[in-house]
């Protein structure tokens, strides 16, 4: 197979579909990898690397896409990208199709057979998606204290505290990966913190490991109205696989929370669980509503990409390999993760949330797998 790699064109998203260890795994087992010129070096990675490991270097998108039966990145395609998907072709990336209609819509028009790695699930788990939620949960606090500061807007408190200072209250909403990682930071710093969960187990094990300063909660209207006049940092890190989010802190509410505070919407790339909160990027991060700063980018993890290129690409490449290995049919019909990483395929949309979010017609993919089109090169 003909496996392609372009580069990202979000704003500031420095990471790539693949590192050159992969490009070897692909190459051994009899595939072709073409690279976007230019499209590792923030991640660590220049041309002569992949060339080494045997990848053929293409100087623009549009020939990545024009050569390729399978599209590797990270990110969805953005608007430019459009024109270049084509029919039967394999779109293998984060995609996030809840909050963003145009983007399902030029899927199903153009039959493509989108995979996403934020809905692979495996034995209950978020392989694709873990490694990043990971880094995003870690890099939350960091960024939240940083715009605490005077300069930014923020209220001025150092999230540490001093000597007979106290310091900054941290809630996150959420139990999972991300709010773990996020409570580790936090806690590492001296904050307070609080997590706000309703998986009972998670929040009994996140109090099993994590230290004396993190406490938990049930997470409901009661009990948020009641922490958020005290909390300076909120980082919202919930996740309903494929399915666009619940916005559990309302436009009304934000009348509780401090002035200069701030809210971390880790979930804004699933449409955000604040009612206030509208994606940011790594150029403009931050907002302000009512004083209250809202931080809302939607690729937290590509502003540190020799970390997170790496802790990516190590967890996709045997899913790649197996879909390239097999095509995407026997994979899909073969696999469970990968038949769960399928939103679109054929003009279709086979993801059930997605669908729902939609209102469009949700169809199972081993009644339509016969539909989907063969990829011409």
């Amino acid at each position: 197979m003909k496996i392609g790699v372009p580069k990202e064109v979000k704003t500031r998203e420095y990471r790539v579909g693949m590192i050159p260890s992969g490009v070897e795994q692909l190459i051994a087992s009899g595939h072709l990898v073409y690279i976007e010129q230019g499209s590792g070096e923030k991640s660590g990675f220049d041309d002569r690397d992949y060339t080494e490991a045997g990848a053929i270097i293409l100087p623009s998108t549009k020939e990545i896409y024009a050569q390729c039966e399978m599209i590797i990145k990270v990110k969805e395609p953005q608007p430019e990208e459009y024109p270049f998907l084509k029919a039967g072709q394999i779109l293998f990336a984060y995609l996030h199709l809840a909050p963003v209609p145009e983007l399902t819509r030029v899927l199903q028009e153009k039959k493509v057979i989108a995979i996403a790695y934020e809905t692979l699930q495996e034995k209950g788990t978020l392989p694709l998606l873990d490694p990043m939620s990971q880094i995003a949960g870690e890099v939350s606090p960091l960024v939240a204290g940083y715009f605490l500061s005077a300069h930014n807007h923020g209220s001025g408190l150092l999230i540490s505290g001093a000597t007979g200072v106290s310091p900054a209250k941290v809630l996150i909403i959420g139990s999972g990966t991300v709010a773990k990682n996020a409570a580790k930071v936090a806690a590492g710093m001296g904050a307070e913190v609080v997590i706000m969960g309703r998986n009972r187990s998670s929040m009994a094990r996140l109090e099993e490991t994590l230290p004396a300063n993190i406490s938990t909660v049930y997470s409901n209207r009661y009990n948020l109205e009641k922490i958020l006049p005290v909390a300076d940092i909120v980082i919202g890190a919930v996740y309903i696989t494929g399915a666009k989010t619940p916005k559990l802190i309302t436009r009304e509410m934000l009348s509780l929370c401090k002035k200069g505070s701030i809210l971390v919407d880790v979930s804004i790339d699933q449409g955000g669980c604040f009612e206030t909160s509208r994606p940011t990027t790594h150029e403009e991060p931050v907002f302000s509503v009512d004083g209250i700063l809202h931080y809302c980018v939607s690729n937290i993890p590509g502003n540190y990409p020799r970390t997170s290129t790496e802790a990516l690409t190590n967890a996709t490449i045997n899913y790649a390999k197996r879909i390239a290995g097999l095509g995407w049919r026997e994979a899909a019909m073969s696999d469970d993760a990968i038949y769960s990483g399928v939103n679109v395929a054929g003009g279709f949309v086979t993801n059930e949330p997605v669908a729902k979010t939609h209102g469009i017609a949700h169809h199972k993919l081993k009644e339509i797998i016969a539909l989907c089109p063969v990829y011409e090169v």
